[in-house]
């Protein structure tokens, strides 16, 4: 084994193709939390991407007797890189985003704290208990609110309710990404939390707001459709191929609760098109 592991390894470990999604939970989060410095913005991107990609490196490192038995082509297992340095790394990585995010106030600072710990509860027990999609939606949920926390205006109603219909999308995607490991029927009832970001946005919009909800909403819906023909109604099942265009979907998401800001339309549409080509690359998975 290489003392120094190759780049492309240290990608995969930190799930990188993912991070755009990242980025757009950030921006639309602050967008709706008042905004403010750019800087403020930055930091906030930085330190979230630190604690995601720590975070996916520790689930690696939790996952290693578990890989070595089912999933021996992962980076630890197949000895690409050593468990102890994905420890360090991934502990480094997920202690240093937490910190960054921490600067930005206390209410930032107090919902960061959450975050880390919840990721480190997630990476820990996912694999044993059967609610772990419900704690990773809380991850994603609390990322939300940091970025809202951290605009000018903090936490209002309206990134309240966009953090829990993102929260219900990823709990539709993790129920999915639980049967890629665990196998069994795909039961149809846990999918429709995917639906939740389009009955909040009907919810809440309308007058001159619904033609952009009909919009954008037939987008994202289309593009779930697309997703889950690869692992509903089928007998060759692909469900990594469903869980990675989900993920993707995160940004469309996004897209679906942001506001009337074009520069962050585009951004939006660009990070989904930027997860979707870094996938062909690094598994999103």
């Amino acid at each position: 084994m290489s003392a120094r592991p190759q780049i492309r390894t240290l990608l995969v470990l930190g799930r990188i193709s993912n991070l755009p999604t990242v980025w757009t939970n950030c921006l639309c989060g602050w967008l709706l939390g008042g905004g403010g410095s750019e800087m403020t913005l930055l930091l906030l991107i930085v330190g979230s991407s630190l604690v995601y990609t720590g975070g996916m490196y520790l689930n690696d490192a939790f996952d290693a007797a578990f890989d070595r038995q089912y999933r021996r082509e992962r980076p630890i297992p197949s000895q690409r890189i050593s468990e102890v340095l994905v420890w360090e790394i991934g502990g480094t990585l997920l202690a240093g985003g937490g910190l960054m995010l921490a600067f930005l106030g206390w209410d930032t600072a107090v919902l960061s704290l959450l975050l880390v710990l919840s990721v480190l509860v997630y990476d820990a027990v996912h694999k044993a208990v059967a609610f772990s999609p419900a704690i990773m939606a809380a991850c994603r949920f609390l990322l939300f609110l940091a970025a809202a926390s951290a605009g000018d205006v903090g936490i209002n109603g309206l990134a309240l309710w966009s953090a829990l219909a993102l929260a219900g999308w990823i709990l539709g995607l993790s129920y999915v990404a639980r049967r890629e490991s665990a196998g069994g029927p795909m039961r149809l009832w846990p999918l429709l939390a995917l639906l939740l970001p389009l009955g909040l946005a009907f919810l809440v919009n309308d007058g001159s707001f619904r033609p952009r909800v009909w919009v954008m909403g037939a987008a994202l819906l289309t593009w779930m459709v697309i997703c889950l023909r690869h692992a509903v109604g089928t007998r060759q099942r692909n469900v990594g191929r469903t869980v990675s265009g989900l993920l993707a979907g995160i940004c469309l998401v996004d897209l679906l609760a942001i506001p009337l800001d074009s520069a962050a339309i585009i951004a939006c549409v660009a990070a989904f098109g930027m997860a979707l080509l870094a996938q062909r690359f690094i598994p999103a998975t």
